[in-house]
């Protein structure tokens, strides 16, 4: 206990707000770049040589999805060798290997090599969710909330300001050179991340424990399993209207304002989660994490429910916008009860399946909600996304309850 008491404060004392700040750039800046190429991708899919429209489309899919397919395997990975033989060095790592890959982006010659190129970024990269790693375990535990969503809000800012940068850019310095320059700005990531990041004494890992990931050393297995479900809940709240967002706009707005409104719905709840992610990771680390968690998946839950029956499109914004300002306090806080409830030298292993059970839902809540939307009805699928969230909330409450 006292060595606990110990380390928390000379972690109040180390540098964790400077590697904040650092994390929260390189963050930014890699999501950044990985999102940056959505608009004129299918672009760049004709120019690398195929014509047809269908496999256009179909390529365009392929290449962007294979990033986040990549990340989603290896992030368990990263987040045990993290544990092994450094946060920083896995931070090092992912900046430098991001910034050769999405050069080398700009140098392919056929799509077949971006398919390739797209996956050995998701390979190398995960800056990101090793950032949130450094964070949570280099933050006081009564700092983390606050620090984590501040990290989140940099993480969302970045999916909200890529596409913007690729829609802008490509018309400027052609698409070759935004790889190249997205490229650069990663390597200066990369030397902020080298020079500045100080990471403190990480406690050393029982050589046992290594063969079977750390999950022995979990005292307590059910909150660290509520909190990779509710991970995987927050991606499929978020992304399970994505198939059939504008076909549902249509019905509510005239032809020429669908894309446009559509746009907005989409990155209304984005963009409610930026604003709301350090406030409530805030509020948590005074209330409770729990407490935060399972108000925050009632009140989308209940949001949901209207989302089903609006008769305009700014209604739908407004909902939309609603359900992200709560949504946006569940990353901080998944990753706040993940560090209060593992040992330190586990706790990289945890948050990176943690990390892949949200990509898991960024894979299944399209999936299903196109697969609802088609065969049920599309009011079907904001009706089946809030019985979830009900779902995690009462799980949350009863797993909290029995601690």
């Amino acid at each position: 206990m006292d060595m606990e008491i110990d380390r928390e404060e000379a972690l109040d004392a180390g540098p964790w707000k400077r590697n904040l700040i650092v994390c929260v750039f390189g963050s930014f800046t890699t999501i950044v770049a990985m999102t940056l190429l959505l608009p004129f991708l299918p672009l760049y899919v004709e120019q690398l040589g195929v014509t047809d429209h269908a496999a256009i489309v179909q390529w365009s899919g392929v290449a962007y999805g294979a990033t986040f397919f990549t990340a989603a395997l290896t992030a368990p990975l990263w987040g045990r060798l993290a544990d092994r033989y450094g946060r920083k060095l896995m931070l090092i790592r992912a900046s430098l290997g991001m910034a050769v890959a999405m050069s080398l982006i700009g140098m392919a010659h056929n799509v077949y090599e971006l398919v390739g190129l797209r996956l050995l970024t998701g390979l190398l990269g995960g800056y990101a969710s090793g950032s949130t790693v450094l964070v949570a375990s280099q933050t006081p535990k009564a700092r983390s909330g606050w620090a984590i969503g501040v990290l989140s809000a940099g993480i969302m800012a970045g999916s909200l300001v890529g596409p913007l940068i690729g829609g802008i850019l490509p018309s400027l310095i052609g698409i070759r050179s935004t790889f190249f320059i997205a490229g650069g700005v990663i390597f200066i990531t990369f030397l902020g991340t080298t020079f500045l990041i100080r990471e403190g004494v990480r406690p050393s890992v029982a050589r046992g424990s290594r063969s079977r990931g750390g999950w022995a050393l979990v005292p307590d297995k059910r909150p660290v399993l509520a909190m990779w479900v509710t991970g995987l809940l927050l991606m499929v709240a978020n992304m399970s209207i994505e198939p059939i967002i504008t076909v549902y706009v249509a019905q509510l707005v005239q032809a020429p304002q669908v894309t446009f409104v559509a746009g907005l719905v989409m990155s209304a709840a984005a963009f409610g989660s930026l604003l709301s992610s350090s406030h409530l990771g805030k509020l948590a680390d005074r209330v409770g994490h729990w407490r935060i968690i399972i108000i925050c998946l009632a009140v989308s839950a209940v949001l949901l429910i209207p989302q089903a029956f609006v008769i305009s499109g700014w209604q739908l914004i407004l909902l939309r916008f609603l359900m992200g300002l709560a949504l946006g306090g569940l990353l901080p806080c998944i990753a706040s009860v993940i560090r209060h409830s593992v040992p330190d030298t586990v706790t990289g292993s945890m948050l990176g399946y943690s990390v892949s059970a949200q990509y898991a839902g960024q894979v299944i809540g399209p999936l299903a909600g196109g697969f609802i939307g088609g065969h049920i009805g599309m009011r079907a699928v904001f009706l089946g996304t809030s019985v979830l969230m009900a779902l995690g909330a009462v799980g949350n409450f009863l797993v909290e309850k029995k601690r």
